[in-house]
This record gives structure tokens, C-alpha cells and sequence, in this order.
């Protein structure tokens, strides 16, 4: 009926009226769904919600408790933390633990326009993880991710398994034992480094151990990923910590809607490094896969094993079902620095730290 109202107007006015209001109804239809995601779907949800018990933080328009969430975090990042202190939750992610404690141990809070539900009780967090019916889905930043690494770890239903299933190959225990030289030799020139700065200096040294073992990461990463191509890999390291380094600085402009094709300086930016760490992985990929189509050894690197292992299900036109194509084995490498690169150098980091509070350890 409205699309017969629309033909009957248009038929009824003069034809360059009629090009005049076709653009603005299509503006209008774009409006009304951008205020249907930011304003009118959050609450709906929220009511929905708050009628099953849940009790939390009302939502903001657009920003959510971003906007609280970057107050509290530096607020609480201006004050010391004792050395000996156990009690870092408050320090990490103080709105969650108000929330927790204010609203209780399942809670709701607002990352933009999309609901959080935080549960701070082990047993019902341990059945949510273990939940196959797939209702628990994560969250879906397409245009985030693309710049990021869209890998494994994004993935959900059909995609995953088939996805975890190649990827398993490259993960089993005696493969991992082979790459320890590299871990070892890694490991030698860091120590080689910090001796050479030391030197003979007398008494106590100060050093930030936090750069040198994000780099020690890094290089452990592109040496055991990328084999004899670890200079290559290196430059990648580099350019996915720029990447990342860039989008949190503009979370919550990422947030909103279309942000990110805005030809904005740091935009721009962002993009070409995709564009080029993307160049790069295609060109090592290409030069990896023609070696071992010419029997060469993969030398036990991540991105041979995993190309081993796709070829075995990818026929001589990349087209089977089983395998995955050149585009998402790009993304697995690049998910490769994101899920190994952060979480050691701060797992290396806090030891040392705990280490030095504990000697006798």
C-alpha cells in the first residue's frame, strides 16, 4: 500500500519533482534505519532484558558506557597500585566491577548500541562457554575485523570447524617441539641485548622490559610463522601493531555507523596498511606454496604447515569445498600475531614482575 501511495504521487506531480523525491524518501528509509540500530532496537532490548531480571546501566544514545568507561579507566589509571596488591580487577576494568558489585553478579552495561551481559559467577560463565546450541554469538564488527585479522577466532557454525580442522595440523605437540630452536635462538639475542646494555655497570640497572618483550613476541611469532621469511614477517609485526594501536585510539568512532569509509587521515591510513600487510602475506604465501609444490620441506613453519595442510583438501583450482581460499588463509596469518603477540609479551611481562616480588621463586 505505501509503495502504491509512492507510484500514485509520483504519477500525480511533474516528473523532475518526481527525481527530487526519490532521494529524499531514500534518505528518509537510511534515517529510519540508523535511529531503528542506534536508538529504537537498544531499547527494545534493554526492556527486554531488564523484564528477565537483569539490572545494569540504562543506554546512552550511540556511545553507550564508553563514554563512563574511559573516565573510570583513567581515573583509576592515575593512582598507584601497591606492589604487592592482588586486588588488580578495579585497576583492569573498573566499570565491570562496579557493576558487579552494584548490580550483581550477572549484570548489563552498553559497548555503543550493543547490550553486554557481564557474568561474574564461575559457574554460569563455565556453562555459557560450554554451550553448543550457538545462541551465544560474538560479536560482529565486519569492517573492524577486516582491517584486524577476520580468522579462527572470529568465526562461528560450519566456518569454524572447517577452519579449526586445518589449522590443527599446525598446532599438534611435536610440531610445536620442533620450532623450540627458534625460541631458544630468540630468546639468546634478547638476553645478548640486555647484557650488552647492562655492561659493567655497577650496583642496580633500571630497564623497560615491556617494548623488549612485545619485540621478543614479535620476533618468536614471524620466525616460527613465516620460517626463513622472518624479516618479511617482522615488517608485518609492525605494521599489524600500528593497526591495532590506531584502532583503539578511535574505538568509539569505529562504533558508529560508516566510520570507517570515511576518508579520514587516519582512515586512509588504516587501509593501506591492510593493503599492505596484505601485499606482503600474498606475495609469501605465493612464494611458499610453489616451494612445496616443488617437494621443498616446509621447515615446520605455521604458514607451511597450514598450506600443507589446505592443499590437502583444495584441489589444482582452489575450488574445493574443504579447503580454504588465499583470502582467508591471509586472515588466519594475520589472526596469527593478534592472538599471540599481546597475550605473551604481557603473560612474560607480569612473570618477571611477580619473579622480582618473589625471588625465592
Amino acid at each position: 500500500m505505501v509503495l502504491g501511495a509512492f507510484f500514485a504521487t509520483a504519477a500525480s506531480v511533474p516528473w523532475r519533482r518526481s527525481l527530487l523525491l526519490l532521494p529524499t524518501l531514500v534518505l528518509l528509509w537510511q534515517l529510519c534505519r540508523l535511529l531503528h540500530r542506534l536508538w529504537w532496537r537498544p531499547r527494545c532490548l534493554e526492556r527486554e532484558l531488564r523484564s528477565k531480571g537483569l539490572r545494569g546501566t540504562s543506554y546512552r544514545f550511540l556511545t553507550g558506557d564508553l563514554r563512563e568507561q574511559g573516565r573510570r579507566n583513567k581515573d583509576a589509571w592515575s593512582r598507584r597500585l601497591p606492589l604487592r596488591c592482588h586486588d588488580i580487577a578495579p585497576r583492569v576494568a573498573p566499570l565491570l566491577c562496579d557493576s558487579a558489585r552494584e548490580h550483581g553478579k550477572v549484570s548489563l552495561s552498553w559497548f555503543g548500541p550493543i547490550p553486554k551481559v557481564t557474568i561474574a559467577d564461575p559457574e554460569l560463565a563455565k556453562s555459557v562457554l560450554s554451550d553448543k546450541s550457538g545462541h551465544f554469538e560474538k560479536p560482529k564488527f565486519p569492517a573492524m575485523w577486516k582491517l584486524l585479522a577476520n580468522g579462527l577466532l572470529n568465526h562461528e557454525g560450519e566456518k569454524w570447524v572447517k577452519h579449526r580442522r586445518l589449522l590443527n595440523p599446525a598446532f599438534h605437540l611435536e610440531k610445536i617441539k620442533c620450532m623450540l630452536p627458534e625460541f631458544s635462538a630468540c630468546c639468546e639475542e634478547l638476553v645478548g641485548r640486555w647484557t650488552e646494555s647492562v655492561g659493567s655497570s655497577e650496583g642496580t640497572h633500571e630497564m623497560d622490559i615491556w617494548p623488549e618483550l612485545k619485540n621478543l613476541a614479535g620476533d618468536v611469532i614471524s620466525r616460527t610463522a613465516f620460517g626463513s621469511s622472518y624479516l618479511e614477517g617482522m615488517k608485518i609485526f609492525q605494521l599489524q601493531t600500528e593497526q591495532a594501536e590506531r584502532l583503539i585510539t578511535n574505538i568509539r568512532r569505529i562504533l558508529i555507523p560508516g566510520y570507517l569509509s570515511l576518508p579520514t587521515p587516519n582512515n586512509k591510513r588504516m587501509h593501506q596498511v591492510n593493503n599492505e600487510v596484505e601485499s606482503i602475506l600474498r606475495g609469501l604465501i605465493a612464494k611458499k606454496t610453489k616451494a612445496i609444490k616443488e617437494g621443498e620441506s616446509t621447515k615446520n613453519d605455521l604458514l607451511g604447515l597450514l598450506l600443507e595442510s589446505n592443499m590437502r583438501h583444495t584441489d589444482d583450482n582452489g575450488q574445493s569445498s574443504m579447503g580454504m581460499p588465499i583470502e582467508d588463509v591471509i586472515e588466519e596469518c594475520k589472526t596469527f600475531y593478534f592472538a599471540g603477540m599481546e597475550t605473551t609479551s604481557v603473560l612474560l611481562t607480569w612473570t618477571m614482575i611477580v619473579l622480582s616480588m618473589h625471588p625465592k621463586w
